[in-house]
């Protein structure tokens, strides 16, 4: 005789099966050069958001991005004088559980300021 043994998955394993299973995330991705402004954006679509009693996750911060670049002071004899220049990319994540309509059609009506880019997808 045999005796079957029957293993239960992980937790996380059963949240992503019921997540996938029936529940929507819309997934906001916001950037900005500038960090003041890249709050104050978050932060309008947030109150957009709490203002259809959505469920919010976030919001989370993400790795600034740093590109450095060197340039020549001088342009023939001085090649060991050189300036260093970085630009720095602030970059956030807002989730939004199980959005609906109305939320997603007054965030695409939002009026945010310029120098802020937005990824939204949905999941």
């Amino acid at each position: 005789m045999t005796a079957t043994k029957t293993v239960k998955a992980p937790a996380k394993a059963r949240a992503k099966k019921a997540d996938a299973a029936g529940a929507h995330r819309l997934r906001i991705k916001v950037r900005a050069y500038e960090h003041g402004v890249l709050d104050a954006s978050v932060k309008q679509i947030i109150d957009t958001a709490n203002r259809y009693n959505a469920k919010i996750v976030g919001p989370v911060p993400l790795p600034i991005d740093i590109k450095k670049y060197t340039v020549n002071r001088a342009a023939f004899i001085d090649k060991d004088s050189r300036e260093q220049f970085e630009m720095r990319i602030h970059k956030r994540m807002i989730d939004i559980l199980n959005p609906a309509p109305k939320v997603i059609e007054a965030l695409t009506n939002i009026d945010l300021p310029s120098g802020v880019s937005i990824d939204v997808k949905m999941m």
